[in-house]
């Protein structure tokens, strides 16, 4: 699964330091959603979509090939 999080939080001018402060996850959280090495649970996904004023399809992309 791709995401957005990276572009989104950089046209906010966060951190991952910050935006993990935000959400109430290590910075290590976010480096692994960021590189697509972790899916987040769905509260998680809905956190970060409500922090960016975003729907969840948004943010996360899903792919036919995705499982």
């Amino acid at each position: 699964m791709k995401n957005m999080i990276e572009q989104r939080r950089r046209e906010r001018g966060m951190t991952q330091q910050q935006l993990a402060a935000a959400l109430g996850v290590s910075r290590q959280t976010i480096i692994s959603l960021e590189g697509g090495r972790y899916n987040p649970s769905l509260l998680l996904a809905h956190a970060i979509a409500r922090l960016f004023g975003a729907q969840i399809e948004e943010i996360f992309l899903f792919e036919e090939d995705d499982k």
